[in-house]
């Protein structure tokens, strides 16, 4: 902590008393939902268990959000239905608003390094996420990885290992869950593999992240391509397009060793491969890997992946049947040659 932060702590301590708070209501520390003793004097409405828990609020978020919580914390007195569906729709705003500012500055702090200043900011991210969509909603995931990643960083796994649970539970219950959310939940479960030293499920999310860093890559290529911006040839070159392949093989060949293997995650791959080799030229190749990239996703029921694969199967047949019409020779050529070029006599 530096010396500024330092001097508005000892500020903000000196003037914290014990609540007497009004019978049957309890108050709860922000950090640990403890009895809580100390009431922050410049906002009112935010609590903690003893000096140590205020400090570390104040240093990890408090600080740069402690005015922003005074209007979603404080009761309204009695109004119109009206005034109280204003009242909604403002608390609303005000707490997305403390999301997107806590998930930053706990972002921040991680990439820092700074694992145990990042949990307060997560954990507010994490309440206000809950209160404005519920608690069971994926909006909560890039809290609940914000805390396991913090928490990875500390050495604390056990608890890592609940948030993870937590946010993989969420994003299973969300068949159309978003690319970022994935890529962050991929990466985050190959940490937590990596640091409990199961090395084997770290490699498997680590290329589950790696597929769906290319099946975006491979998806923007192809888009561009049916859109005319740009040709086949311009995708790949030799190069690129074998190590490519080869990289997505041994993705595809370790989730299929998998004990538990993961359908979708097969179908993601294998349509990377179709999307590939349709790009390289090679229509019959993409026809092989969407048959089996649809075969996979047919098990995963209601999966946003099964119209693309299909689009992409129809396009790459249509460009094969016309590699074949222009490599079938003209009936005249089939003629004896006798026959070429016979003059007809009137």
């Amino acid at each position: 902590m530096n010396s500024v932060s330092k001097s508005k702590v000892s500020s903000l301590k000196s003037t914290l008393h014990t609540l007497a708070n009004p019978k049957g209501v309890k108050k709860q520390c922000e950090l640990c939902h403890k009895p809580a003793y100390l009431q922050c004097t410049k906002c009112r409405v935010t609590f903690y268990c003893d000096t140590d828990h205020q400090q570390a609020d104040w240093v990890g978020i408090h600080e740069k959000v402690c005015q922003l919580l005074i209007p979603i914390r404080t009761t309204m007195p009695f109004h119109s239905l009206q005034a109280d569906r204003d009242h909604h729709c403002a608390q609303i705003q005000h707490r997305q608003e403390l999301i997107e500012i806590s998930r930053a500055v706990a972002q921040k702090k991680l990439f820092e390094g700074k694992y145990q200043e990042s949990l307060p900011a997560a954990k507010l991210s994490l309440r206000c996420a809950m209160d404005v969509y519920g608690p069971s909603a994926v909006q909560l995931v890039p809290a609940y990885l914000l805390l396991a990643e913090a928490n990875v960083g500390l050495g604390s796994l056990a608890q890592a290992e609940e948030y993870m649970s937590q946010a993989e539970w969420t994003v299973m219950k969300t068949p159309n869950c978003s690319h970022t959310v994935l890529h962050q939940l991929h990466r985050n479960l190959g940490r937590l593999y990596t640091a409990t030293e199961n090395l084997e499920g770290a490699l498997l999310h680590f290329a589950n992240d790696v597929a769906r860093t290319w099946h975006s890559h491979l998806t923007t290529l192809l888009k561009t391509h049916t859109e005319g911006s740009r040709t086949l040839e311009q995708s790949f070159d030799e190069a690129q397009q074998e190590e490519a392949d080869q990289m997505l093989r041994a993705m595809l060949e370790i989730q299929e060793s998998s004990p538990k293997q993961d359908k979708t995650q097969n179908a993601l791959v294998t349509h990377c491969l179709a999307m590939l080799w349709f790009l390289c030229g090679s229509p019959e190749k993409a026809l092989e890997f969407g048959r089996k990239a649809l075969q996979s996703i047919q098990l995963v029921p209601d999966h946003n992946l099964t119209e693309p694969i299909q689009s992409l199967m129809q396009l790459a047949a249509e460009t094969a049947q016309h590699h074949t019409n222009q490599a079938e020779p003209c009936p005249s050529n089939n003629l004896p040659p006798s026959q070429l070029n016979t003059k007809v006599e009137s």
